[in-house]
């Protein structure tokens, strides 16, 4: 049951390090490169187009996910791998409080902004949201790889310690 929760955790940690890095080099450039309004409009559709069941349950599952597999592996030959689980709850942790502290007041805000069909001026909306939730998510980005990377690392020691 650790070995299964510990790849559990590790693959939703990997797909939210995708999201987070898919967004950083094509999403974000791709729409970088588009007007003001496309723009305001496309994140606007995004953002409300993320808010599912299989967003949640990745987004929310990593961490309790990790937390759970930490706990199975507080005994025996699982605590080779405790220290590396314990780093990728607390990067997880930290990617949790960019997105809350950060990145869903921006978009909150941007959604706030109207349609952007109706904005008088769509460039200052776009220029209040842009630059910075472009910054945090490529914090998040390389937070969540990294701790996607310290369960990979492991999901080796603990089959080592299986072995």
């Amino acid at each position: 049951m650790a070995t299964a929760l510990l790849l559990a955790a590790t693959v939703a940690t990997g797909l939210m390090a995708g999201l987070f890095y898919a967004f950083a080099c094509s999403v974000m450039p791709g729409l970088g490169r588009s007007g003001d309004s496309t723009f305001v409009e496309a994140m606007q559709r995004i953002n409300t187009a993320i808010l599912n069941g299989w967003f949640a349950a990745a987004f929310v599952g990593a961490l309790l996910l990790t937390v759970a597999a930490g706990a199975l592996h507080l005994g025996g030959g699982g605590r080779p791998a405790l220290p590396w689980i314990a780093a990728a709850a607390l990067l997880y942790l930290v990617v949790l409080v960019v997105t809350m502290a950060v990145n869903v007041p921006l978009n909150d805000r941007l959604a706030a902004a109207g349609e952007p069909g109706s904005l008088t001026d769509p460039a200052a909306v776009r220029a209040a949201f842009e630059q910075t939730w472009v910054r945090w998510n490529t914090v998040r980005a390389v937070l969540n790889t990294a701790a996607f990377g310290c369960l990979g690392w492991a999901l080796v020691l603990s089959g080592r310690a299986g072995a």
